[in-house]
């Protein structure tokens, strides 16, 4: 990046804040609040306690004020992910990369979810997450598994990442600063 673009972005940072709104949804031990600690602070808890509902978090990424909502994929809870989803900027699907067996399930809430008239167009970032561990599916197997090519009324975006070892953290933090709205 030059000098020119680093001073015009730090001139644009003093008068515009950008603010974003995110729900990182998925099943139950995908890794969503391993994600958000990562995002948040850059460090990783092997032994995470289960989100009992939903959580926020409201992180600064430069000039980027993002708000994390942290919900729960236990089944009693998946209900309310619509609620949470309908106003945000984009929604995070977290995936667990290497736990094949609950891949169908995976899919099918996703696509319940996707298609309540409520979320149409809103843009979706799928992560496949613990890529670090041995049988994690690759992007195009995650691809394929999930059906994101049959997802035709919105942007769709899919990254493989490791929250334990940091993997791609930057490029899903990269993607959701270019998704973010800005607030005069």
């Amino acid at each position: 990046m030059g000098l020119w673009e680093s001073l015009l972005n730090w001139l644009r940072s003093l008068f515009f804040k950008q603010e974003m709104e995110l729900s990182l949804i998925g099943l139950q031990n995908a890794g969503k609040t391993s994600l958000v600690n990562v995002i948040a602070t850059g460090g990783y808890t092997e032994d995470m306690i289960p989100t009992v509902g939903f959580n926020m978090r409201k992180v600064t990424k430069g000039n980027v004020t993002i708000k994390l909502w942290d919900l729960g994929g236990q089944p009693r809870f998946r209900s309310m992910w619509e609620r949470y989803c309908r106003a945000v900027s984009a929604i995070v699907y977290v995936v667990d990369a290497a736990d094949p067996d609950n891949l169908t399930v995976s899919r099918g809430e996703l696509h319940d979810l996707l298609s309540k008239a409520s979320l149409n167009g809103i843009p979706l970032l799928v992560l496949g997450n613990k890529i670090d561990k041995p049988g994690a599916l690759s992007k195009p197997e995650l691809t394929e598994q999930m059906e994101l090519r049959s997802i035709t009324n919105r942007e769709v975006c899919c990254y493989m990442i490791s929250c334990k070892n940091s993997t791609n953290i930057d490029t899903v933090i990269d993607w959701l600063v270019k998704h973010s709205k800005s607030k005069n």
